[in-house]
């Protein structure tokens, strides 16, 4: 299914609509992250043609889920599948920190965002081209921000002297908790001194301003999805 360009087979990462879909952004942003060259597919989650593109042969071996990479024959899905997939392929360095404790924190923090903070992700669909006003935050999303917040201070005063990223250069970690800045910045959360100093990082990085910037040209509006942020 990878693509070939001037005779070299290339990946394909196929990727839902920008502007709702964080896992696709996760995908996206290890792809940049390995600095492999591929090619980028988007369907429209949930539009017209979405039950045939969820039944191609193209996304059948991910259950009709995105973001899927094809790397030649090889297939992954799931985001932090590909990203394990591309660190392996271009070192794992490049995605993760050296320090030994400093990646045990790292690790643990991209398995954490991956598996949990459910209040957070059902409350605060992520929707880059809104701003809400006044959201008002649930307990149990309030307990997610603040274990996040906790997190992100730990990381940052511990690890985070060679840069303005979690572990100071971008990485694994904030290529799994960019979504999150996304929603932070959509729902008006407000967050302390350090964390508005991240957010700030990670939203001017030149591909987050790129997908950014896709998303919002978007023509794609999935009402489901503007119905809970309204």
């Amino acid at each position: 299914m990878a693509s070939k360009r001037h005779g070299v087979i290339t990946m394909k990462l196929i990727i839902g609509n920008k502007n709702y879909s964080s896992w696709s952004l996760r995908g996206w942003l290890a792809a940049k992250q390995s600095g492999l060259a591929f090619d980028e597919v988007v369907v429209s989650l949930y539009g017209k043609g979405w039950d045939d593109a969820r039944s191609s042969e193209s996304l059948a071996p991910s259950g009709g889920k995105v973001p899927i990479l094809w790397d030649g024959e090889t297939v992954v899905w799931d985001s932090l599948a590909i990203l394990d997939h591309l660190a392996d392929k271009v070192g794992r360095d490049r995605f993760w920190p050296k320090d030994e404790a400093a990646r045990a924190m790292a690790r643990s923090m991209v398995a954490e965002m991956h598996s949990g903070y459910l209040a957070l992700r059902s409350a605060m669909p992520m929707n880059i081209r809104n701003r809400v006003a006044g959201f008002e935050v649930a307990p149990q999303v309030r307990a997610d921000i603040v274990r996040i917040l906790g997190l992100w201070a730990e990381a940052r005063a511990r690890f985070g002297d060679g840069g303005p990223f979690l572990f100071g250069a971008f990485g694994a970690a904030d290529i799994v908790y960019a979504p999150v800045v996304a929603r932070f910045i959509t729902y008006g959360v407000t967050v302390p001194g350090f964390a508005q100093a991240y957010i700030d990082a990670v939203w001017s990085h030149d591909w987050m301003q790129a997908w950014v910037n896709a998303a919002m040209a978007e023509d794609w509006v999935i009402e489901q999805f503007e119905e809970v942020a309204a």
